[in-house]
């Protein structure tokens, strides 16, 4: 499965240090890429529910804006 999540607030490489680390705690997730440049991550795993990776994300101190 896989899950295509925009995200707000990610300017450097910390950010995305801290979104990746934030994803792959979750459990079930087995790949996280960050893409700064168009604010978009890609998380594969399994049984992925929308609502966790927003948490998590949010938590890690970014905005979640779509997840698809």
């Amino acid at each position: 499965m896989e899950k295509i999540i925009t995200v707000e607030g990610m300017s450097c490489n910390h950010c995305v240090m801290a979104v990746k680390n934030a994803l792959s705690s979750i459990e079930g997730v087995y790949k996280v890429e960050v893409e700064l440049d168009n604010s978009r991550v890609v998380v594969e795993g399994e049984k992925l529910v929308d609502k966790v990776l927003k948490k998590g994300i949010e938590e890690a101190g970014y905005d979640v804006l779509k997840i698809k």
